[in-house]
């Protein structure tokens, strides 16, 4: 047996000698090609990687909430921040390093000015930050959780999903946890790789019980932010974080709310609706200017702003006088928010194609009721889409 182990030890050491020469081989050839190359090509592949770059567009100046202030993104989530602990004694902040700042530095200055038992750190554990949170409200205090980054918000999708947003569900309303807001910084920012540059939001929007929230800018998130924690459900406020220290406006210093679930018409069009949230919305509005100036194509730009439950009207009404619509956003084609806009969109102005109809559960929870399962599940969608056909038929002939 010794002999054997032997042999396989050196036999596993010619190989690991041979790739490694390989690997060296390539790695001298790469880097030769790289060095090699000429100058024209050097200069094309940097412009390739500039492919991705956006110029933030700030909202006009608002004086409707009073004096305004010059702030980025992380500042106008401080700013939310303090207004809410100032305005409600039972607020807490908590998640990993909040008590010195964040990583961001979203929560700076806010543990001297309220103390150690109102914004304190936890430990590194997502699953238990959530539950935390949970707990928290269900007291009746107002909870505000912090996940580092969106990336690690997957360990907390049990406490999220099957607890914080069934919890008033299950309880017949007698408890909830809608005192409870989760905060993430969210999307690419250029650097991040695999771990901090996800764009989770789809996951969420198919769990009925909480709110998504994404904000275009800083304006945009203190409003925002401020009618989460003020929301009687649960909500996951994902922070653009490539905006934190690139998006500068001027910003209200009193606080002021921004209702969720309605969507925003950024720019008059009339040829093609294109709808954005966060980040992608400055693309966009980048992409109407140039489809102007170089094709004479107006479009007709909106910031969704709540993905879930996401604005139908505003969409909707715009596709009805554009006839077009294009959907953009960082998370993966596949199982991506656009597909519900997409098909929601199909199913109520294609109305006789049938065959494209989807098929799925209402946005509820399931009950264990078998009365209630045949009222809510998918095959009751069945037996009334020929009535929901013909009523949205006749409305939309009455509206448009």
């Amino acid at each position: 047996m010794a002999v054997v182990a032997v042999a396989a030890g050196r036999l596993l050491r010619l190989r690991a000698a041979a790739a490694e020469g390989r690997w060296h081989r390539w790695r001298g050839d790469a880097v030769a090609r790289s060095f090699l190359q000429p100058a024209s090509a050097r200069k094309d592949a940097a412009q390739l990687r500039q492919v991705a770059h956006f110029t933030f567009q700030p909202d006009p100046e608002s004086h409707e909430y009073g004096q305004t202030q010059k702030m980025n993104l992380f500042q106008s989530i401080t700013s939310a921040l303090d207004n809410s602990l100032a305005k409600d004694p039972t607020a807490v902040i908590f998640g990993e390093d909040v008590a010195f700042g964040g990583v961001f530095r979203c929560t700076v200055g806010l543990r001297d000015k309220y103390g150690k038992d109102r914004v304190f750190n936890t430990p590194l554990c997502e699953q238990g930050i959530v539950g935390f949170g949970i707990g928290l409200a269900v007291t009746g205090a107002t909870a505000i959780a912090e996940i580092q980054f969106a990336d690690y918000i997957f360990p907390a999708f049990d406490q999220i999903v099957n607890e914080a947003a069934k919890y008033r569900y299950r309880s017949g309303d007698l408890f909830n946890c809608g005192s409870l807001t989760i905060r993430a910084p969210w999307g690419c920012v250029g650097h991040g790789a695999l771990y901090h540059s996800q764009s989770p939001e789809a996951f969420f929007a198919h769990c009925p019980g909480i709110k998504v929230v994404i904000p275009r800018s800083p304006f945009q998130a203190k409003g925002l932010l401020l009618s989460c924690i003020e929301d009687k459900n649960p909500c996951i406020f994902f922070e653009p974080k490539i905006l934190y220290r690139a998006a500068v406006e001027q910003v209200p210093v009193e606080p002021y709310n921004i209702p969720l679930s309605q969507a925003e018409v950024i720019q008059e069009g009339s040829d093609v609706t294109l709808v954005a949230w966060g980040t992608q919305v400055h693309v966009i509005r980048e992409v109407a200017s140039m489809a102007q100036e170089k094709l004479g194509v107006s479009c007709e730009v909106i910031d969704l702003k709540t993905i879930i439950p996401w604005d139908v009207d505003t969409v909707c009404k715009s596709v009805i006088k554009t006839g077009r619509l294009l959907i953009s956003h960082e998370a993966p084609l596949t199982g991506g928010f656009a597909s519900e806009i997409s098909s929601t969109v199909q199913r109520w102005f294609f109305l006789l194609l049938l065959l494209k109809q989807h098929l799925q559960g209402w946005g509820c929870g399931s009950s264990g009721s078998a009365l209630a399962w045949h009222a809510c599940g998918p095959g009751s969608i069945l037996s009334t889409t020929y009535q929901q056909r013909c009523c949205v038929r006749r409305e939309l002939k009455s509206k448009y």
